[in-house]
């Protein structure tokens, strides 16, 4: 490993361990933990930044993000597409810091922690786990600023974050539980990537097709989805658990889904 090469400390922390830190403008290294980077985003974090640009969700997939499969789990994730500059540099950090500060992925919240889930309930709990990701060039550990890991959590907002992400944690962790060779179709795939990622073509998705005929949705769901983007993300994750893991209370509309049968096979 090169003296530029991050490290994973071996040693697991938990939400009362004590650390210091801080970052700032006056640190030297300001802004070198921003380039050179792989920032996998949260379906939270793509809300919160397709609205501070004031983009559609497929725009700004598009244009700021990479599509890959995560190992071991054959699951679509989305990374920030970094800039084609030498030191390639996420698209939103200046010399004088992030433009999106108030609305940064959770990856960047946590830093300098990264976080392992083993389950996933409300929040950080005994299944997870915190290490340090240790960058030689980060001089932020020399400063005199003393947190717990549950305080540096809540100092950077990533237990909102967590919280809202949770169905779609659950959704990575559980796949990642199933044996290598039992892999998502691509229609799966896509379908996860719609109901986790793109959530402006759920939103179309949901009230635009026949979804809502097919499905037994109560009228209070149906509300809050319609109008509240956090709520439909919720949703979406807990119901794309229940298609692949027959998990949840979700319920079909019998006579609607043979009537579709019928359909599909006259026009066969």
């Amino acid at each position: 490993m090169d003296d530029k090469t991050a490290e994973i400390l071996p040693q697991r922390f938990t939400l009362e361990n004590k650390f210091k830190f801080k970052c700032h403008k006056d640190v030297k290294c300001f802004t070198k933990c921003c380039r050179g980077i792989n920032i996998m985003l949260t379906p939270y974090d793509i809300i919160r930044l397709k609205n501070r640009l004031d983009l559609p969700s497929d725009q700004f997939l598009s244009i700021y993000t990479d599509l890959q499969i995560l190992e071991k789990t054959d699951i679509p994730v989305v990374t920030i597409k970094l800039m084609d500059d030498e030191e390639k540099s996420c698209p939103f950090v200046r010399d004088e810091g992030c433009i999106v500060y108030e609305d940064r992925p959770t990856t960047c919240r946590y830093y300098p922690l990264g976080v392992a889930s083993l389950s996933h309930k409300e929040g950080a709990d005994a299944d997870d786990f915190f290490f340090f990701v240790n960058e030689p060039h980060c001089l932020g550990f020399e400063e005199d600023t003393d947190w717990t890991v549950k305080d540096w959590r809540i100092d950077q907002g990533v237990d909102i974050h967590d919280d809202v992400n949770a169905e779609w944690t659950d959704l990575v962790v559980r796949k990642r539980s199933f044996p290598s060779n039992v892999q998502f179709s691509d229609k799966s795939k896509q379908m996860f990537f719609l109901a986790n990622y793109n959530i402006d073509k759920f939103r179309e998705f949901v009230f635009e097709s026949t979804f809502l005929q097919l499905h037994k949705i109560k009228p209070e769901t149906i509300d809050a989805i319609k109008n509240d983007e956090i709520e439909l993300l919720k949703f979406a994750a807990s119901w794309f658990k229940w298609v692949m893991f027959k998990q949840g209370d979700f319920e079909l509309n019998e006579t609607e889904v043979e009537k579709r049968k019928k359909t599909e096979e006259n026009l066969e």
